[in-house]
């Protein structure tokens, strides 16, 4: 039953980055390209969303879904691998056309040539898998 509660919120994920067309190739040129704010709005509308859900998280002192305290770690001050780490981020974004969460959305819509984005990504993962204690953290 836990996992049908997980596959529901996925859904429900996916219609709407479709239908908000955040999935959408072009819309993502648009964005790098500097010649829309759709997709501007619905990052700014997700931070905000964030945003106030961790403020109420910490000021109502909200417990997780087994009744244990949420502890929001705060972040270390900016440096050089939040910079390389967005940057990589933002170029595979800009090539690919598509971030990590809508690459499922795709392949569900019929979209099969991105299965070579998913593969692209499994890959990158297993590689930072394998030099992750080498690098700086």
């Amino acid at each position: 039953m836990k996992v049908l509660k997980y596959l529901l919120v996925g859904f429900v994920f996916g219609i709407v980055l479709t239908k908000s067309e955040a999935v959408s190739w072009y819309r993502i040129y648009e964005m790098f390209q500097f010649q829309s704010f759709h997709m501007y709005g619905i990052i700014s509308v997700a931070i905000a969303t964030g945003l106030i859900g961790i403020q109420i998280i910490k000021r109502k002192n909200i417990k997780d879904i087994e009744g244990m305290p949420i502890e929001i770690q705060d972040k270390e001050k900016g440096s050089v691998r939040y910079w390389v780490g967005g940057l990589f981020f933002g170029l595979g974004w800009a090539l690919v056309g598509s971030c990590p969460g809508p690459i499922f959305i795709l392949l569900g819509a019929g979209f099969w040539n991105v299965g070579i984005v998913l593969f692209g990504a499994l890959l990158g993962t297993y590689i930072y898998g394998l030099f992750q204690k080498k690098l700086p953290h």
